[in-house]
């Protein structure tokens, strides 16, 4: 009698040459007339690749050797037939010069994408002659474009990237869901003007684990209608800190929601955790969030809520801000603060901070006792908090 493994084995057999097996398929972009010399523009290659791998019904990636990329102002549409491209990068891919991109918004934009991994490689934004040109009073200058943008898109993964010198941000989640950044590396100098490392907004589901960001804006900020943010492992410095907001520029605007913010290390930033809201009204609303295992060192404003942002006192002055702060807890955060007061809650007179919560705060000012301001904030305190709490 047949044995029950020899007629497995007799099926699978029998069944193999049925199965339809898939097969990950590479391109190079040298195929394509990349030249790699970092002067001839190498967008027009790129694209052919993308347009090969966008139509595939197999799972492609688009292989970035190891040289310099001139590329200019490129978009990569979607939606494509396939769900699995990856952009494998062993080179240097060179942004034009500001002079050369006119007014464009985006340098590198992926529009309605879906299944998309980027891993390894730099992208290297040619910020500094546009920073120059904005630090001289009266120039005309644009405002830069941002290095990396994911519009309308989902299932994404950027990992192993490092960012330099953008022109503005160096990387924007828009309108996007499930996005999850990995071990990237954020470069750009303390003085440069607007170059947030990571902005979310609008998205759900975004992740930014074990990253470096040292830039001249806020490391992450966080735009409005961004919900289920997880943040972890992070070092941010230099740079302004992690910032919601700036909230309620616009009245009807949506809320923030759901946001973890764990185990990030501060070193010698503008601000550490900070909320941020015009002081004008707004329907919009922050609720939900948790800042917890937080390292401070030598930070000016380690924790911060600032209801009353107004640059300039232009379209805000005597208002109030009309965004609803509720259920945010500050937990295990240690370490030292560059000014006297490192708590401070200063939240808006007609929408009060509602379910503050502190617990297990270390906080101190060379080496002594700092302070904590609160106005229109109401909470509980939990543990051993200092600077004593004024919730």
């Amino acid at each position: 009698m047949m044995s029950i493994l020899t007629y497995f084995l007799l099926v699978l057999l029998l069944i193999i040459p049925f199965i339809s097996l898939t097969y990950a398929v590479e391109i190079n972009v040298v195929d394509f007339g990349a030249r790699g010399d970092g002067k001839t523009d190498a967008s027009p290659a790129f694209l052919k690749a993308w347009t090969v791998a966008c139509s595939s019904l197999e799972p492609t990636t688009i292989y970035v050797p190891r040289r310099r990329f001139l590329l200019g102002q490129i978009t990569f549409e979607g939606p494509c037939t396939n769900s699995g491209i990856t952009l494998r990068i062993d080179g240097i891919l060179v942004s034009p010069a500001y002079e050369k991109m006119g007014s464009a918004k985006y340098w590198m934009l992926f529009d309605k994408v879906e299944g998309v991994n980027i891993t390894g490689g730099f992208l290297d934004g040619q910020g500094s002659s546009l920073w120059s040109c904005k630090g001289v009073a009266g120039q005309d200058c644009p405002v830069g474009a941002t290095s990396l943008t994911f519009f309308g898109s989902k299932d994404v993964t950027i990992q192993n990237l490092t960012s330099i010198n953008a022109k503005l941000y160096h990387i924007v989640i828009l309108s996007s869901q499930n996005v999850v950044l990995q071990g990237v590396r954020i470069y750009a100098p303390e003085e440069s003007p607007n170059t947030d490392g990571v902005h979310v907004e609008k998205s759900l589901n975004v992740r930014i684990l074990n990253s470096g960001i040292k830039t001249g804006d806020d490391c992450v900020s966080i735009g409005p209608g961004t919900k289920d943010l997880w943040i972890q492992r992070v070092a941010c410095g230099p740079g302004h800190g992690i910032s919601i907001g700036s909230l309620g520029k616009e009245v009807n605007e949506e809320g923030v929601e759901n946001v973890v913010v764990k185990s990030v290390v501060f070193t010698g930033t503008q601000n550490g955790l900070r909320i941020k809201s015009w002081g004008r009204p707004s329907k919009g609303y922050v609720k939900g969030v948790v800042f917890k295992q937080v390292v401070m060192n030598n930070v000016q404003n380690p924790i911060l809520i600032d209801q009353n942002y107004c640059p300039n006192n232009e379209g805000c002055p005597g208002q109030h801000s009309g965004i609803q702060i509720s259920n945010v807890t500050y937990t295990a955060i240690k370490g030292t603060s560059a000014t006297k007061v490192a708590i401070k809650f200063d939240c808006s007179q007609t929408s009060p901070c509602e379910g503050i919560k502190e617990q297990n705060i270390q906080l101190s000012y060379l080496g002594e006792l700092a302070e904590s301001s609160c106005q229109n904030a109401r909470g509980v305190v939990l543990g051993s908090v200092f600077p004593p709490s004024c919730l």
